[in-house]
């Protein structure tokens, strides 16, 4: 469907929905509400999220909503025509280790300009408590001359999706809400309730807010605490795979993370901000462990080949599966990249495999993809394992590869060295 086509059905066909933003979030977003009946438009000024979807949202699931009444839009006038606006604007850490907020305030005021009256707007872009109130409410009021809470309702929800994951949809996983006044929220938990089985009400935005920055930093850092589990495991010589294996039988108290090369992915560790108390130090500790397991993997990779007798510097080396997570095309945060870049600083020459990434580059250069599998393992000095996808046969592997690391633990026990 061209834009132009896009653009004039719309001016035909008002929609109760505008989802800004067609990302990680928004995507899934729009799956459930066409899914659900609701008429849904979606907003984006980046056109490659629909031909290149990375939210465990896939081509045929594109041309399914289309089919079900799906519409993007590239006049942000269209936004002006629905009830209910919900903004999933990227929200990026950036160079000083804080969000960038500059996509939100793009798609701000795109709304805000033809903001109606009645509309209820939500927020679901991962941001720092005060954010929406403080951030987005001025954006919004300055734009359209309208007052948050009394012409419109704005609220808060943190986007919960879990690209990939079929058991956890928009249907079972609960929504939580927080709006600026009570009617806000109220209007918040009606819109949601059409999608999801259970909505939970926040006291108000600063803690629906806070949920996501909860919810993210017990992610890293629990990583981060079995991260270095891996390292000490390693150097005292115990299992520590099987080691979680014993301890999630225990029914209480203890929940399973397993480590690995890096920590990828959208959610990225939230410190609130400058606040009259201590800032969180075990999330700064946690970003500083996790950021320190690619250079980990490339030394572990080092010492491998030079047990065997060969040195980093001229090594073939196979990375297998460089996306952030499993059976995804998504290489948002992936550590992938890094391992790489460190291999080839050490003079190795890095190739890769992915059955869900045609074309991959470091630092804008093209690293050469394997295209049989079995015959790049078998030719390669080291073989890592950086992403488990399911269409790998592991056993398989680890008897062609010369060399297999694995970083994720997923080859059976002996088979090759692991994390």
């Amino acid at each position: 469907m061209s834009p132009s086509a896009t653009g004039r059905t719309a001016k035909a066909m008002p929609a109760d929905l505008a989802v800004i933003g067609l990302g990680h979030l928004g995507l899934p977003l729009a799956q459930a509400a066409v899914a659900s009946g609701i008429e849904t438009i979606g907003y984006d000024p980046d056109p490659r999220q629909l031909t290149e979807p990375a939210a465990g949202v896939t081509p045929a699931d594109i041309r399914r909503m289309l089919s079900g009444g799906f519409r993007t839009v590239t006049d942000a006038a269209e936004l002006g025509r629905v009830r209910t606006a919900v903004i999933c604007a990227p929200t990026p850490m950036g160079a000083d280790g804080t969000l960038d907020l500059t996509p939100l305030a793009d798609a701000a005021r795109a709304l805000a300009s033809r903001l109606r009256p009645h509309t209820t707007v939500l927020l679901e872009s991962a941001v720092e408590p005060g954010t929406t109130e403080g951030f987005l409410r001025p954006l919004l009021e300055e734009g359209s001359g309208l007052r948050a809470g009394r012409d419109f309702h704005l609220a808060y929800s943190p986007g919960r999706t879990d690209p990939g994951r079929r058991t956890h949809g928009y249907a079972n996983t609960p929504k939580v809400i927080g709006g600026l006044t009570p009617a806000c929220t109220e209007s918040a938990a009606a819109f949601y309730a059409r999608l999801t089985d259970k909505v939970v009400r926040a006291r108000g935005l600063r803690e629906a807010e806070t949920v996501k920055v909860l919810e993210t930093n017990f992610r890293h850092v629990n990583i981060a605490l079995v991260n270095e589990m891996a390292v000490l495991c390693h150097d005292l010589g115990i299992d520590l795979w099987d080691v979680i294996r014993c301890a999630e039988t225990k029914p209480f108290g203890f929940q399973a993370f397993r480590p690995g090369p890096g920590v990828g992915g959208h959610g990225v560790p939230l410190d609130p901000g400058p606040t009259p108390c201590r800032p969180l130090r075990m999330v700064g500790l946690a970003q500083e462990i996790n950021s320190r397991m690619p250079q980990y993997v490339v030394r572990r990779c080092a010492t491998l080949l030079n047990e065997h007798g060969k040195s980093a510097r001229g090594a073939r080396v196979l990375l297998l599966g460089v996306t952030y997570k499993p059976d995804l095309a998504d290489l948002q945060g992936s550590p992938a990249t890094e391992i790489a870049r460190r291999l080839t600083d050490l003079g190795a020459s890095v190739s890769y495999h992915d059955p869900y990434v045609p074309d991959w580059r470091m630092d804008q250069l093209p690293v050469p993809r394997a295209d049989s599998l079995y015959e790049a393992a078998a030719a390669a000095d080291l073989t890592v394992l950086v992403q488990h996808h399911r269409t790998y046969d592991l056993q398989g592997l680890a008897v062609k590869a010369q060399l297999l690391l694995d970083t994720r633990g997923a080859t059976p026990a002996g088979a090759a060295h692991r994390l």
